[in-house]
């Protein structure tokens, strides 16, 4: 079957581009791959990044941080936060935040800078500084050489005089100083905690001790000031707002004094005279009650005892209940009784016509009618005594009226005197609180306390803070690793070039025939001329190299590349089974891809291999096969197929393969090639060659530059295109096929030449033939491709 006479259409499409598919976004074997070819690049930035640690830490000079720690602490002003209305509470992180900066305030710094007159320190002004700091400061050095005169408030200094700008010098020079104490120092919160640490780096220790403890000092005296300031003012305040209060106070109470002599509302015994009187009348009223009800009870007993009469009142067990025993009714009724005893005795011995008994009975009569006239004195009495106690309970009760309206009207006006009365004593007390407070305030001024105190002092550090050499080894190592993966990363992104035999069959769609290893030592800018540039002196010293390259299928027959031209004799004697003669153009892309080596060694091991073969050198513009191959003709194709030679008049025969060579000589400028390439006596060329030979292997020029390849294309069977390892674009063999599809269609196969064995093994898959190259080493005779190495 002729694949290559296979329309357009009928074959597999070639790639859209270099896109991966959706599943093969997250390779994990394809990640490694490229960590392991861009091994190399990664190790040498690591290395790189770490020379470059090693050089900051020798050439940056060490930075020494000394730290104090400092508390704060409200139990040691608490009386000035009792008096004092500035005072603010700690129990909040706005609070310490507001501390922090303070530390870090331009008035500290000052305080710190003319404390220590930092500004004439050279050791603080201008500290030594790191390789990388120098060559910025030269660098603003150079700019500041080409600015104008410094101006300050629209004057120049230089035209000042001494004194005026050397007095505006010095305190440029504080001023600096201030600022770079401010920037450098370091305040920060030690936890959640209330302990603030205060720490400042300089690259003298005794220095940075030194502005450390100041700090410190400054920061407690800068607290105890302010606490003597809010003291003070306090105390001014107090002492202004007591006269104020005194007055009001005293004001307050003399309306209260005024207001309850108007209105009579005297007080006695914290209480009103309306109200004491009116609580006495009802006390009295209530025992008067309570005598008229018991008077009148009493009246009414002793009035139906009497009208009841003398023999019934006799009777009445209450006259003895309520008489006492020395009363005259008790002694009237005993003698009563003893008389009726005697009567009653009497009458039983002697009768009741008795002279005796008649007395008694007379007697006894005499004691009833006495008894009952004191029964009716005793209830006139108690009448009278019934009817006074009804006249003074009623005359109670009148006062008693009288007393409510006018306790009434007092507790009227008795709430605006509360009012006053309240108003009065909130004024005493506050003036009494605000007079000891004034007293504390007082007796504060003269012993201020702060809420700051120092519980850690700075002391002398005895090893650098920074560079950390381990750190920043590490760091450099970490960067330059990163700089590593990024470069490499790049590399892999931009990598647009063929690497392996499934990049061919993906990419391009095209039958993949093998590799050609490098041949002897790695190209040089003189194999590039054998293929594609032109070279002046054809024996330079390396023609033979050149020449051997050309052999090298002839003297290392069981090399690897000899096995790679093999499988191509393969692929197109399978293409095209059937044909007598075979018309095979080797092509490139691009120059320098090493065509003429390919076709070189193509037509010698045909020829080895006893195949009768021609190789024609058919690139007119630039015969880098015939040069290689150190041909010395005055006449070539040129003169064969304008003068209708045949190839006999113009080949040579190699003594070796019995190869049969045609050259193409070089005359001045020719432009038309590709018309002389496609004309009928190149036709007849090729048809007489094709008597005598199986195989016809043409070099053909490059495919982009010119279209001598095109032209030619007709009279060839089929196309090997030779490609370079890790070179030739892959985009621009998929542009070249696509725009000439009747190129493509004759493409036999894709060879990649000058490929780096050891560096092919990285780009293959995990069960690509590309990871077991070097099991393969035993079928190639090595003392073949050593007798290949010594001819080079």
């Amino acid at each position: 079957m002729n694949y290559a006479n296979f329309p357009l259409d009928k074959r597999k499409p070639l790639p859209n581009s270099d896109a991966v598919n959706a599943e093969d976004f997250i390779d994990v074997e394809r990640l490694l791959a490229m960590a392991a070819r861009q091994a190399k690049v990664v190790a040498a930035c690591a290395a790189i990044g770490l020379f470059l640690g090693v050089l900051y830490l020798q050439t940056t000079p060490p930075t020494y941080i000394a730290t104090s720690s400092v508390l704060i602490d409200e139990g040691l002003n608490k009386v000035v936060d009792d008096i004092s209305a500035a005072s603010v509470s700690m129990q909040t992180d706005s609070a310490i935040l507001s501390q922090l900066e303070i530390l870090q305030s331009a008035r500290l710094a000052a305080v710190v800078v003319d404390k220590l007159k930092l500004d004439k320190n050279n050791a603080f002004m201008n500290p030594p500084t790191s390789a990388a700091a120098k060559a910025v400061g030269s660098v603003r050095g150079v700019i500041r050489y080409f600015r104008p005169n410094p101006v300050a408030g629209g004057v120049d200094i230089s035209q000042l005089d001494p004194a005026t700008r050397d007095a505006m010098i010095a305190s440029s020079s504080r001023d600096y100083a201030i600022l770079k104490l401010q920037s450098e120092v370091q305040a920060e919160r030690s936890g959640r905690s209330f302990v603030i640490s205060i720490a400042y780096p300089a690259k003298d220790p005794a220095l940075a001790t030194a502005i450390t403890k100041a700090y410190a000092d400054a920061y407690l005296a800068d607290q105890l000031d302010a606490s003597f300031d809010a003291t003070e003012r306090a105390a001014v305040w107090l002492q202004g707002r007591l006269t104020e209060l005194r007055d009001s106070s005293q004001a307050a109470a003399l309306a209260v004094e005024k207001f309850r002599a108007e209105h009579g509302l005297a007080v006695n015994d914290g209480q009103l005279i309306s109200d004491k009187q009116l609580a006495d009348l009802n006390a009295q009223l209530i025992v008067a009650q309570a005598d008229t009800a018991r008077a009148s009870a009493r009246y009414q007993q002793y009035k139906t005892i009497v009208e009841s009469g003398s023999d019934n009142a006799f009777k009445d067990a209450a006259i003895s209940s309520d008489q006492p025993s020395s009363s005259v009714i008790a002694t009237l009724k005993t003698r009563y009784l003893a008389v009726a005893k005697r009567q009653q005795d009497v009458e039983a011995n002697f009768g009741a016509q008795h002279p005796q008994a008649v007395a008694l009975a007379k007697e006894k009569a005499d004691i009833s009618a006495q008894i009952f006239g004191e029964l009716k004195q005793l209830t006139e009495g108690y009448r009278n005594e019934y009817e006074v106690a009804l006249a003074r309970e009623t005359a109670l009760r009148a006062n008693v009226a009288l007393a409510a309206g006018k306790s009434s009207t007092d507790n009227q006006s008795q709430v605006k005197l509360r009012e006053l009365d309240q108003k009065a004593t909130a004024l005493a007390t506050l003036y009494q609180t605000f007079l000891g407070r004034y007293e504390e305030a007082s007796q504060q001024q003269s012993f201020p306390v702060g809420k700051i105190r120092v519980i850690s002092d700075a002391s002398m550090p005895q090893s650098a803070a920074s560079p950390r050499t381990s750190i920043v080894l590490g760091l450099s190592l970490v960067l330059g690793t990163m700089l590593g993966a990024g470069v490499g990363g790049l590399n892999e992104f931009r990598e647009r070039f063929f690497r392996t035999g499934e990049d061919v069959r993906d990419r391009v769609g095209l039958k993949f025939l093998g590799y050609l290893p490098i041949i002897g030592s790695k190209a040089t800018k003189d194999d590039k001329r054998v293929d594609g540039q032109a070279d002046k002196a054809a024996k330079s010293p390396s023609s033979a190299e050149k020449r051997a390259r050309m052999r090298v299928s002839v003297d290392a027959p069981a090399s690897m590349f000899s096995e790679t031209l093999r499988s191509a004799k393969i692929a197109f004697d399978v293409v095209m089974e059937g044909q007598g003669s075979r018309v095979i153009g080797v092509i490139s892309v691009l120059p320098g891809e090493g065509k003429s080596t390919v076709a070189a060694n193509l037509a010698g091991l045909l020829a080895a291999n006893g195949s009768r073969t021609l190789l024609v050198d058919g690139d007119l513009r630039n015969p880098g096969l015939s040069r290689g191959l150190g041909m010395e003709a005055e006449q070539g194709l040129m003169e064969a197929v304008v003068s209708g030679q045949t190839w006999q008049s113009v080949g040579k025969i190699d003594r070796q393969t019995k190869l049969a060579i045609v050259p193409a000589v070089l005359r001045g400028h020719f432009s038309h090639t590709s018309e002389l390439l496609s004309s009928a006596g190149m036709r007849r060329f090729i048809d007489n060659a094709k008597e005598t030979f199986e195989y016809i292997i043409v070099d053909l020029p490059p495919l982009g530059p010119v279209v001598d390849a095109k032209a030619f294309a007709p009279l060839a069977d089929g196309f090997v295109l030779v490609t370079e390892w890790g070179r030739t674009p892959r985009a621009m063999v998929q542009s070249m096929l696509s725009s000439e599809p009747y190129i493509a269609n004759k493409i036999v196969g894709v060879v990649l030449n000058k490929v780096d064995l050891k560096k092919l093994a990285k780009y293959g898959s995990m069960g690509g033939s590309e990871k077991f190259f070097d099991k393969y080493s035993t079928y190639y005779l090595e003392k073949s491709e050593a007798r290949a190495k010594a001819n080079v």
